[in-house]
């Protein structure tokens, strides 16, 4: 047993020292620096601020919209991915022909680098010759080019159209993963019983995928509430405002504006709803668990009932 703990132990420390030194410390540092006047104009001078840095977040308005924003991104491009990830990973584990070229193909967007993606789709979205207003042209459903970068109320859709062609790939193959591991007995006996594809679906696939569901959403979730390359590349988080993220607001804040302090702030409210955000989703998926399991339970019960009257 000891040299098993030794074992161990020589396991998990070189891991836990690495995320110490490039995850824990800096984000200690980071909180530790909103609470001070920091610039980047004089840096060796750091007063504490009695939490202006947090009045002044709270004060002009900036931090609540880009938490909008922020918000109204993630929900969107999750909630789309989930659907489109999912009835792509259903169509690739049927019995469609060539579908091993297919599960190959549809990785291409996913290992194409962010920075290239967010270049690739400026271009698309270009208003004189982006292949996105001609092809909308041509299918009469605009009558003149848009500036799709540049427009108040199409500016953040551009970029969620971006984010979706890139993330999608990831969503529909961890979905098809998990959809490999359920056994063809099940819906084979479904078949047997009569179940439709939708009742099959809703009573076999989805609680068979409940796992995976948990997790690839809530990496999604987490990735996309951090998102910064798109959003910088293409629009800067403008037009006035309308694309600025928490990522962007606390970059322009800490290395536009100079001021650190403040930008660390933003960082720690940042990490605070993230956190939030997290244990909820958990708090959700474990409810639903529960109440599972006590639906089991009372089935169980009911059993042993009928089985003692019957006896």
């Amino acid at each position: 047993m000891a040299k098993d703990r030794l074992f161990l132990l020589l396991l998990i420390v070189p891991a836990f020292a690495v995320l110490l030194f490039t995850i824990g410390i800096p984000i200690v540092k980071s909180i530790y620096m909103s609470f001070f006047d920091v610039t980047l104009l004089r840096m060796k001078v750091q007063p504490w601020n009695d939490f202006a840095n947090y009045a002044g977040i709270f004060k002009d308005g900036e931090f609540f919209n880009a938490l909008r924003v922020t918000l109204t991104y993630v929900l969107c491009i999750v909630s789309i991915q989930f659907v489109l990830g999912l009835f792509l990973a259903l169509l690739l584990n049927s019995n469609i022909r060539f579908k091993k070229l297919f599960r190959t193909l549809i990785l291409i967007p996913w290992i194409v680098p962010t920075i290239v993606s967010a270049l690739l789709w400026m271009w698309l979205f270009q208003p004189q010759y982006g292949l996105v207003n001609y092809v909308l042209q041509e299918l009469n459903l605009i009558n003149a080019p848009k500036n799709w970068l540049t427009n108040l109320d199409l500016a953040l859709p551009a970029v969620i159209v971006t984010a979706l062609w890139r993330q999608l790939p990831f969503m529909s193959i961890m979905l098809l993963a998990g959809m490999q591991g359920i056994s063809e007995d099940m819906y084979e006996a479904a078949r047997i019983d009569g179940a439709n594809r939708t009742q099959t679906l809703l009573h076999i696939t989805l609680p068979m995928l409940k796992n995976n569901i948990k997790t690839v959403t809530l990496i999604s979730i987490i990735e996309n509430f951090k998102m910064f390359p798109l959003f910088w590349i293409m629009t800067g988080g403008g037009p006035l405002d309308k694309t600025t993220t928490l990522a962007i607001y606390s970059y322009k804040t800490a290395f536009v504006q100079l001021d650190l302090g403040k930008g660390a702030a933003i960082g720690a409210l940042w990490l605070i709803i993230m956190i939030l955000i997290s244990s909820l989703y958990n708090k959700l998926f474990s409810i639903g668990e529960e109440d599972e399991s006590g639906r089991g339970k009372r089935r169980v019960k009911s059993k042993s009932v009928k089985q003692k009257i019957a006896a």
